[in-house]
Order: structure tokens, then sequence, then C-alpha cells
């Protein structure tokens, strides 16, 4: 957000009922790739203003073609309705079959009415460090991180819970709350 050429446009993050952070996702291929990844996903608090205390993620896929590389990249997931959160609460989904993905507009007045974004459940944007070719999350499924719920919560706890159950987000979680108050703390619709 602070690159305005290069941010995520204002306006969908405003819009957004969820985001999903998944700093280092790692990908490397040799015509059969892998892609893995660890973050947090947190949406707007009940009547939209802030937002709920994080639940952990896993991003894992699999994909076979002309591939060569590898690559570390830092995932940012707008998720833009409520079906598209509803989907992100469940166990496991995959993106691109279970629910709707696109790449976002970057740009502060970048133009988001496209058929892409207006027809995507999820928008993504993401950092790369190193060299990759033939990439994308199409495919690659989002599941809760049950491990890191416990250790962030002290007890197991499923994503939807975590985010439908009014808990306070723990102090590790301080500073990814506060960064999503700090760009977009209400939701405007």
């Amino acid at each position: 957000m602070g690159i305005s050429e290069k941010a995520i446009p204002q306006t969908l993050l405003d819009k957004a009922e969820c985001a999903v952070v998944v700093p280092g996702l790692k990908k490397a291929a040799f015509i059969i790739g892998g892609k893995y990844g660890r973050g947090f996903v947190s949406c707007r608090l009940k009547g939209g203003a802030g937002w709920t205390g994080p639940a952990g993620v896993r991003v894992e896929g699999g994909s076979f073609g002309l591939q060569i590389g590898g690559s570390e990249t830092d995932v940012i997931m707008l998720v833009m309705n409520e079906r598209g959160a509803q989907r992100l609460l469940s166990s496991k989904f995959t993106l691109g079959a279970d629910a709707a993905a696109a790449a976002g507009p970057v740009g502060r007045t970048a133009t988001a009415e496209t058929d892409a974004t207006m027809m995507a459940e999820i928008l993504t944007w993401s950092r790369s460090r190193g060299l990759f070719a033939g990439v994308s999350l199409q495919g690659a499924t989002l599941r809760q991180d049950l491990g890191t719920n416990k250790d962030m919560y002290g007890r197991t706890l499923e994503n939807k819970e975590v985010i439908n159950g009014n808990l306070s987000a723990p102090a590790p979680a301080a500073k990814l709350i506060g960064l999503l108050n700090k760009y977009s703390s209400r939701k405007s619709r």
C-alpha cells in the first residue's frame, strides 16, 4: 500500500469481506511444480468496522507443463463477497474451481470494474523475489491451519470459529490487524 502506483486499489480493499495474507509462498518447478505457503485470514467484524482476529491458512498446489524456476512470493487475496467468505471458511477449497479467482488490478486509481474483477470472488496480488514462468494460483487449495490456530488461541479452533466467534485477536496479531485497520477499518459499499 505504500507504493501508490503498485498498491491495491483502495475501493477494492474497502469493499473486501476478508483479506488473506501469505508471506513467502514458495514455488518451484521443473516440468512438475509445486507451491506451498502459510498465512492468515481476517474478515470484517459484524457491522463492518474493523477486522476479526486472524485464522491460520495453508496454500498448497501442484502443476504440470512447460515451467521451470523457483520463487518466493508474498501473496494477498481479497475475498470480495459473502459467498467467497463462506467458501474461505470451509475446511478446504480450490482457487478457480470452488471459488472464482482473478489477478487484481494495481494502482490507487486503477479501474477495477473489469469483467474479471466483477465476476471474481477472490482477487490476488503478489510481490515476487526470484524467477518463475507459467505460475498461477488457479488450482491451488486453501486449507485451514488448525495447528497455527491452536498455537495462537491456546486451543484447537476451526477458521469459522475464529472468524465468527468474537475472539479477541492474540497479541502477535496486533500488527496485522493494525495494518488492516489503518488501510481499511470501515467497510463501504
